[in-house]
């Protein structure tokens, strides 16, 4: 089967949609650059700011730590076989977030995270997407008893939507991963 690779032009902030050049303008100005995922995606105006809005949502309301955040960030991206998310989460995840060298490794990887805790999140983030949302009683059970709590199974799904988002119009936009991120290029091969 050939992919299909969409033909729409990156979009810049001058030539966007009101509502995405706001989330464009506001890229440029906190990331210092408009990312290449956003510049593709602002073809869909409604997609680019429902993807911003959950992303950041995700971000500052989650009762997640940021080292969390990416764990299930790039959980997620693993499991969805997204190269341009794995480069930029992992990225955030070294520079920004904190997450250990070994633990980072292991989750672009798929291995055992040494950091037991986030490990726990990792494969109660595998199950939930592996499942469908459809989480046994005994998985439940472990990831509460690590710590964390039933809200936390809804941010998860959170997570889970606005990665769809953005893996998703990735692979359908073949998306060139930024100089920002070249250093994290992951690959699936």
């Amino acid at each position: 089967m050939t992919k299909y690779r969409l033909s729409l032009p990156a979009t810049t902030p001058e030539e966007a949609d009101p509502q995405a050049k706001i989330v464009l303008d506001d890229a440029k100005t906190n990331m210092g650059m408009v990312p290449n995922m956003y510049a593709n995606m602002a073809n869909s105006p409604g997609l680019l700011t429902t993807y911003s809005d959950g992303y950041n949502r995700f971000r500052e309301n989650s009762g997640f730590s940021p080292a969390e955040q990416e764990t299930v960030l790039l959980t997620i991206s693993r499991h969805n076989g997204c190269a341009y998310c794995m480069a930029a989460h992992s990225m955030i995840a070294d520079k920004v977030s904190g997450v250990a060298a070994d633990d980072l490794k292991a989750l672009r990887n798929g291995e055992t995270l040494p950091d037991d805790k986030l490990n726990c999140l990792n494969v109660f983030t595998r199950h939930l997407l592996e499942s469908h949302g459809l989480p046994g009683e005994d998985e439940v059970k472990q990831f509460l008893a690590a710590g964390y709590t039933e809200r936390h199974i809804l941010e998860i799904v959170l997570a889970m939507a606005v990665k769809l988002l953005s893996n998703y119009s990735n692979h359908l936009f073949e998306t060139k991963v930024d100089d920002a991120f070249a250093d994290y290029t992951w690959s699936t091969v």
